[in-house]
């Protein structure tokens, strides 16, 4: 009889079930499996929950993985190697690990040019593939990143998340000295907030409505807090830059009106950065970027490099992940205490951890 686990299946929209799945196999050649110790609650499971399927492939078989349909989410996680298969070279049992969830073809463009991030055929585990809200999951080894000592499991489980607002950082090039703008103080824009600063932001004003938000990013250092409820935050941003705007902008919401406006807070020439994962398309005026060399620059995920990146600035003090948790939960309260909690006390949270338990 096989071994089996407890584990968080996606079903469909509002339908997420704690039960009993197999143990996945020993893994086959060039895979590993890990004991999950920590894994987060990311805002792309909360909109599978909320809205789901938006990535979770239910038409047909995903292209790299072959998965289709119900899934085990999580992909926020550490955990321990506890099985290597054949030809592992880069980890060993008994190595702590943050992996990375970007499963790639390694064969396509992107892939051959290194940000295989954007891969043609890009899974992500815990969507595209069995994910970390369960006792064991197997992924591939090339994803993994040890974790230096001196970073707990618990942080490890933000370095995905930090990682994507570090490459976000990178992505629109040096901006040493030069005034920030980042929409959303979630765990994505409070990431990006700590990666500019690190980065030399000369100054980064940050938007948000929550005011326990507010506090978190003013806690991680933000210089200048909007509330777009309260101000026009255009006229305000503009006159805080000698009426020119912001240098670059960073959305972190992904909101069919926080698009726009991270094009129309930055000045004639400055750069908008999207990190955000849009439901829904944005109206949008294109002279917006023809008639004043503003530039969009997309940004999905990241790569071992960020990972890497993110780690150095965690063992520094420089990123902080402690301040962002807000709460610490059994697999088996996942959905009342972590997804519905999130949903129903979104100004009180930023990131919700699960332990899948012994």
């Amino acid at each position: 009889m096989s071994e089996t686990m407890r584990a968080a299946v996606w079903h469909g929209k509002q339908d997420v079930r704690v039960e009993t799945v197999p143990v996945p196999p020993f893994p086959p050649a060039g895979w590993v499996k890990i004991k999950v110790d920590w894994c987060g609650i990311c805002g792309s499971d909360l909109h599978e929950f909320v809205a789901g399927p938006v990535f979770i492939p239910t038409e047909a078989p995903h292209p790299l993985t072959g998965k289709q349909g119900s899934v085990i989410l999580g992909h926020e996680f550490t955990g321990t190697v506890v099985e290597v298969g054949e030809g592992v070279s880069n980890v060993s049992v008994g190595d702590f690990v943050a992996p990375d969830a970007c499963q790639h073809c390694g064969e396509c463009v992107t892939c051959r040019a290194g940000r295989y991030n954007v891969c043609e055929k890009l899974a992500f585990t815990g969507l595209h593939n069995d994910g970390a809200f369960a006792k064991y999951v197997n992924i591939p080894s090339e994803l993994c990143f040890v974790l230096p000592k001196g970073v707990s499991p618990e942080a490890g489980a933000l370095i995905e998340p930090l990682a994507t607002g570090f490459k976000a950082v990178r992505e629109a090039g040096s901006i040493l000295g030069e005034t920030v703008v980042i929409i959303g103080a979630g765990t994505i824009g409070l990431g990006t907030l700590m990666a500019a600063k690190a980065a030399g932001a000369g100054k980064i004003i940050m938007l948000e409505m929550s005011n326990a938000r507010t506090a978190k990013a003013i806690e991680c250092g933000a210089d200048v807090m909007l509330n777009p409820n309260e101000c026009d935050p255009v006229a305000e941003i503009k006159a805080m830059t000698n009426g020119s705007g912001a240098d670059v902008s960073f959305e972190c919401v992904g909101n069919k009106f926080t698009g726009p406006l991270a094009i129309d807070v930055i000045r004639n020439a400055g750069r908008a950065v999207i990190v955000g994962i849009f439901e829904e398309p944005s109206s949008f005026n294109f002279f917006s970027l023809s008639g004043t060399d503003k530039r969009v620059i997309g940004t999905l995920a990241y790569t071992l490099s960020d990972f890497q990146g993110v780690s150095t600035l965690l063992a520094s003090g420089q990123l902080k992940a402690e301040p962002m948790i807000t709460g610490r939960i059994d697999l088996e309260d996942i959905v009342k205490k972590g997804f519905q909690e999130l949903i129903n006390n979104k100004d009180d949270n930023i990131k919700i951890i699960v332990r899948p338990g012994e």
